[in-house]
């Protein structure tokens, strides 16, 4: 199956005061159409700056980016944002207050004639689990209502990619596991693209069918869970799985001590 999204050999750097500092080195995967991917990795690894170069907000040192065939990307060309046929979901919603939950889906469907997107933000709203929620405002919802409002906004003009950006860091743990499986079952429903950008390997395990664990600007393994727990391409892998996983171990044992304290007082 040929790739809907290819990244051949993408290079980004920052430029400081002292000179360039390189973010991601020769960076290359493929996505096929219908396919959820995660890039995993801790903070500063380059896994937020490759989602913002597909974006369009950060230009290429060397390699080029594709969508479908389309060149977005390379080191003398790129696409604007508003043109590449991609959604983002944002970690903090990035939902308009002032505006209703049906107007903040439609926000970016103003150019479709008002029948046809009326149309699209019910079907939307439906998807999501919020059917009869249009006119409610971002602050009458919950952090997990409203991560599905902003899901429903990314999705509103049938991009081709869906990019989301640490989405689920700022619910609780309980809301973000169960959002996390939602949102695959969405995705997967409507046979959406997407890239998830996380630290949580839970979150990575829940929802992509494929995940490239990142170092220093590149991707050491671009495997299955199964493949990554089973089959770690080095050390590192091996111990950033065991220790992302023992770590998810102690903070539902805390959170159950907690539990248990506020039900047997003094416990």
């Amino acid at each position: 199956m040929s790739a809907l999204l290819a990244l051949n050999g993408i290079s980004l750097s920052y430029e400081t005061a002292s000179g360039l500092v390189p973010a991601v080195r020769e960076l290359s995967l493929n996505l096929s159409k219908g396919s959820i991917a995660c890039l995993l990795g801790a903070s500063g690894s380059g896994k937020t700056t490759v989602l913002r170069a597909i974006a369009g907000f950060e230009p290429l040192r060397a390699g080029s980016i594709e969508l479908d065939g389309t060149v977005l990307s390379n080191a003398s060309t790129r696409i604007a944002p508003e043109h590449r046929r991609v959604g983002m979901m944002f970690q903090d919603y990035a939902l308009f207050p002032h505006l209703s939950v049906e107007r903040n889906i439609g926000f970016g469907l103003r150019r479709w004639d008002k029948r046809r997107r009326s149309t699209r933000v019910e079907e939307l709203l439906e998807l999501v689990g919020l059917q009869g929620s249009g006119h409610r405002y971002p602050h009458e919802l919950s952090g997990g209502q409203q991560q599905r409002v902003a899901l429903a906004r990314a999705l509103a003009p049938e991009p081709e990619l869906l990019l989301l950006d640490e989405p689920f860091s700022n619910l609780d743990v309980d809301t973000r596991e169960h959002l996390a499986f939602e949102v695959r079952d969405i995705l997967k429903k409507m046979g959406h693209t997407a890239i998830l950008v996380t630290h949580n390997q839970a979150e990575a395990f829940a929802i992509a069918d494929r995940i490239g664990i990142m170092q220093d600007g590149v991707i050491v393994q671009w495997d299955t869970p199964y493949g990554l727990h089973n089959n770690p391409a080095n050390a590192f892998v091996a111990n950033f799985i065991r220790r992302e996983a023992l770590m998810a171990q102690r903070a539902q044992a805390y959170l159950r001590g907690e539990a248990a304290s506020a039900v047997v007082p003094g416990a």
